[in-house]
């Protein structure tokens, strides 16, 4: 009587940069086994957002303790100060999470796939492209919510699509994505410079406030929505953090292991546009976020490519910190993007110094 052959067993990794944690299953046994190191930066990663988010709540003109806060978010305490912590200030610190997060992870996709840490969506164009969509659907047809959200999607892949075309020589190389992106970035800026002067005042100047990236104004109505599309496209972007790896290690490679390296290529791209539309089209192009917030996670993972999870904590801490400081440390509350720009053009200046000796 012939044997069955014993089942191979099978790993599910979690990827923080290190291994966080593995469950193999073999011969119908489960094992458990979590990476110290990696639990204990995304626990202080948490830990931090954590911080900074009561930080957030406790702060502003009507300044609340910290167990006043606690009774709100229970549902209980005074009207008042109910209606400040819950209404106005949870929905823009949930929204700074979920953005920081969306741009932390696109920018680890780029970066992953140009193999270039100058390779982010801001860099290259793509922030860029979203914003002429929704400027389009803005200025000329005055839509709504889900319309400018639409074409600040539409905008971002047909920038991906003509820039990814241009920088075509017998396959893409990663600079040159690069520098074709920064190209048509600059006219693309331009144009819309262009469509905001030719506007209506009024219009012009709603739109010209959105286009520094602010999270000013925000609510329920925007937190929902954002909150639904990131709690689909999030998952399903970490679900492709295994082959995007694969892909680093070279197209031959990638091959001879089962990836299908075109395939995985095009969803990530088209992954990272649509996270990259959605902080756009909801609080406007949002600066160096996705340049910064992936290599300060490699460099804390003390990994050899960029990771998705690292990059999304990251994201998260770097946007609700900048936020805050735009809120509270000069006195007079500016948008998130003028805070993001001011820290990350240093940042920006020490990659291009670095990747100058190299």
């Amino acid at each position: 009587m012939m044997e069955r052959p014993a089942s191979r067993p099978h790993a599910v990794k979690i990827d923080f940069g290190r291994r966080l944690a593995a469950v193999r299953l073999s011969s119908g046994r489960v094992s458990f086994r979590l990476d110290g190191r990696a639990l204990i930066l995304a626990l202080m990663l948490l830990s931090l957002i954590a911080a900074l988010a009561a930080l957030s709540l406790l702060s502003g003109k009507y300044p609340i303790a910290l167990p006043q806060v606690f009774w709100a978010l229970a549902g209980q305490g005074e009207d008042m100060v109910r209606m400040i912590v819950v209404e106005w200030r949870l929905p823009r610190v949930a929204l700074a999470i979920l953005l920081g997060a969306a741009l932390g992870m696109s920018g680890a996709i780029f970066q992953s796939l140009t193999r270039n840490p100058l390779g982010s969506p801001d860099i290259i164009g793509f922030s860029a492209g979203s914003y002429t969509g929704a400027l389009v659907v803005i200025l000329l047809f005055s839509g709504g919510t889900y319309q400018t959200a639409l074409g600040a999607l539409a905008g971002g892949i047909l920038t991906a699509t003509v820039v990814y075309l241009l920088a075509w020589r017998r396959g893409v190389q990663g600079f040159r994505l690069i520098i074709t992106g920064i190209g048509v970035a600059a006219m693309l800026s331009a144009f819309n410079a262009w469509m905001i002067r030719e506007a209506d005042l009024q219009v012009a100047m709603s739109a010209a406030i959105w286009g520094a990236g602010s999270l000013n104004g925000l609510g329920v109505e925007q937190l929902v929505p954002v909150a639904l599309v990131l709690c689909t496209l999030l998952p399903l972007t970490l679900s492709l953090s295994r082959p995007m790896r694969q892909l680093e290690l070279g197209e031959d490679v990638a091959r001879a292991s089962g990836v299908n390296a075109n395939q995985i290529r095009a969803w990530l791209m088209l992954l990272g546009v649509a996270l990259t539309a959605i902080v756009t089209a909801t609080a406007g192009p949002i600066s160096f976020i996705a340049l910064c917030a992936p290599q300060i996670a490699r460099r804390m993972t003390r990994s050899a490519g960029v990771t998705l999870m690292a990059s999304a904590l990251t994201g998260a801490l770097l946007l609700l910190a900048a936020d805050w400081a735009a809120q509270h440390v000069l006195g007079v509350q500016l948008p998130v993007g003028v805070m993001t720009v001011s820290i990350g053009g240093l940042y920006f200046l020490f990659l291009l110094m670095r990747e100058g000796r190299k």
